[in-house]
């Protein structure tokens, strides 16, 4: 067995991008911090070791683009709601699930933090003010605009008669703002920046298979990496952050179960659990007012990265939200809606091969269709390829069927929706994963009353009248997808890992280190305890960021501080 410490200042390029597939079998590599998960929060991370000065190794299980054999370990069973968590929504190479994201940014709300006595096992550690500054640290790195998310302020900078705010005349409806990354495929932004790193060391095509504990000790020792072709190594850190993903970082934990039976950070039955998604529906038939009928701001179909809906560079669109005080009073979660204009050809199997294509072009093929079969879909209907492609590039009022309300609502903590190993196994040899994802009623009211309290706000305000549909609340959950494939989720996995600072009822601490492990942290959305409605990618970058300073200042606290904090005092 061979031991390499990777020099802190090499001049040697080659060495800051290495292929694991060329590690020496049995070599014991070592590092300050070792990063297992190349994704939004293990770069971001990365990149803070790297200017902060602290060495680390980054771990990614893929390359530099997507490959079938390294996908395929994302796969495993659903067993519960109608859901796809594998193809199509992830990506398995550097730059993570920001290699197929749609760029959405905005900042969870103040009440999303706190605790609710309507939403059960609700509220976070800290408050979202503590969180602002680690925002305002993550636009830059997402290549946002400013830290600005005022309705008002946009609409006026973009200064457009189509770019209007509608009127809201009760107050018992808000609207948000959202801005848009480009979106950021960051293992190629930031490709350069991780090859010329003097401190951070790559490797790619690296798996993590088990995280060693040694035996009565509260501290990781080693990681066990391999990859795809066998060959077999391992890196000892100071300290370890995973940042696989919202079901991976569930599974690994899990899964590293030599030492302890149930696996690490499991004492509680808690990894794992409180698996959740947002889940996301088109409902209801919207019949605008004349004057509002060209408005971008809230249309999906028109506000999304689209030149008309921007200023000064910065993309934004806006969404409508109930108040906090209506969600209080009606003992609703949070939710976000938008208009979501129906074009010609949408929804045929023509529009939604072309949809495929594209999701090809991401990295994100589903196998179940093949690229010759969505070819003859396509050359079997060319009309509606056409129209629906024409639509979604040059935006013709004609082409519009209708409009609906899509909205992403909330899930509540469940602690019965889990992720959990099952008896079959990968290329690898681990064990896979099995998604049973359950929603709670709350849900269902809240998509009823949100979608009805918006209708009567558009309709005092002369704005729309909206057709509602039959009310959720009392059937089973329907099969009617936001987007043209069978999902009822948006692809944002939280919660496995969920931060509280009691041991009993989380898997993580504030500083997302595991409850009963000094050196162990998670990193990314599987430690939210509750999820607001917005979108995860700007909260997973701000909490990559305050990890990073967290372990920074651990390493650089004098021994009497480091005893403090071992202590728990």
């Amino acid at each position: 067995m061979t031991t390499a410490d990777f020099p802190a200042h090499s001049n040697d390029s080659d060495r800051m991008f290495i292929d694991a597939r060329t590690i020496d079998p049995g070599a014991a590599l070592r590092s300050t911090v070792c990063i297992i998960g190349g994704g939004v929060a293990g770069i971001a991370a990365a990149l803070e070791f790297e200017r902060q000065g602290v060495d680390a190794i980054l771990l990614e299980s893929g390359g530099f683009k997507a490959d079938e054999a390294t996908s395929d370990l994302y796969r495993g069973d659903n067993l519960g709601l109608p859901y796809t968590f594998a193809d199509n929504c992830r990506t398995r190479f550097l730059g993570g699930s920001s290699n197929c994201w749609g760029g959405w940014c905005a900042p969870l709300h103040a009440h999303d933090l706190e605790q609710r006595d309507w939403v059960p096992e609700s509220g976070w550690p800290y408050t979202r003010e503590h969180l602002q500054p680690y925002y305002e640290r993550a636009h830059p790195f997402l290549q946002l605009g400013p830290m600005n998310y005022d309705v008002a302020h946009w609409a006026g900078a973009i200064g457009r008669p189509d770019v209007r705010r509608i009127p809201l005349p009760t107050g018992r409806v808000q609207d948000h703002l959202a801005q848009f990354s480009s979106p950021l495929r960051l293992g190629s932004v930031y490709r350069r920046e991780l090859h010329s790193a003097r401190q951070v060391r790559t490797l790619l095509h690296a798996n993590v298979v088990d995280i060693e504990t040694a035996p009565e000790s509260d501290r990781v020792s080693r990681v066990h990496v391999q990859t795809l072709a066998g060959r077999r190594f391992t890196v000892e850190a100071r300290h370890f952050v995973l940042a696989c993903g919202g079901i991976e970082n569930a599974r690994l934990l899990l899964a590293s179960n030599k030492q302890r039976p149930q696996g690490l950070g499991n004492a509680h039955d808690l990894v794992g659990r409180y698996f959740t998604d947002h889940p996301r529906l088109t409902l209801g038939n919207v019949k605008l007012a004349p004057q509002w009928r060209r408005n971008k701001l809230y249309d999906v179909k028109f506000h999304y990265m689209n030149r008309a809906v921007a200023a000064g560079g910065t993309y934004v669109s806006a969404q409508f939200g109930l108040s906090r005080e209506v969600q209080q009073q009606e003992g609703l979660l949070n939710s976000l809606l938008w208009f979501s204009s129906v074009f010609t050809g949408e929804g045929t199997a023509a529009a939604d091969a072309l949809i495929r294509m594209k999701q090809r072009y991401h990295g994100k093929a589903d196998p179940s269709y093949s690229l010759l079969g969505d070819v003859g879909r396509m050359a079997a209907d060319p009309l509606s390829v056409a129209a629906f492609g024409a639509a979604r590039i040059f935006q013709p009022r004609a082409l519009i069927k209708k409009v609906q309300v899509q909205i992403v609502c909330e899930p509540a903590p469940n602690r019965d929706s889990r992720v959990s190993l099952s008896d079959t196994v990968d290329a690898l040899g681990m064990r896979r994963v099995q998604v049973d994802w359950r929603i709670t009623d709350q849900a269902k009211r809240t998509y009823d009353r949100s979608l009805a309290i918006f209708a009567d706000e558009l309709r005092r305000s002369g704005v729309a009248e909206i057709e509602l549909p039959e009310p959720l609340e009392g059937r089973p959950w329907p099969v009617t997808p936001a987007l043209p494939w069978d999902n009822l989720g948006t692809w944002h996995h939280m919660g496995t890992t969920r931060m509280d600072d009691s041991p009993s009822r989380g898997v993580v601490d504030r500083d997302g280190k595991v409850h009963g492990l000094g050196n162990l942290f998670v990193a990314g959305s599987s430690v939210f305890p509750t999820f607001g409605a917005n979108y995860p990618t700007i909260t997973i970058a701000a909490l990559a960021f305050k990890l990073a300073d967290h372990i920074v200042k651990t390493l650089r606290a004098p021994v009497a501080d480091v005893e403090v904090i071992a202590s728990g005092r």
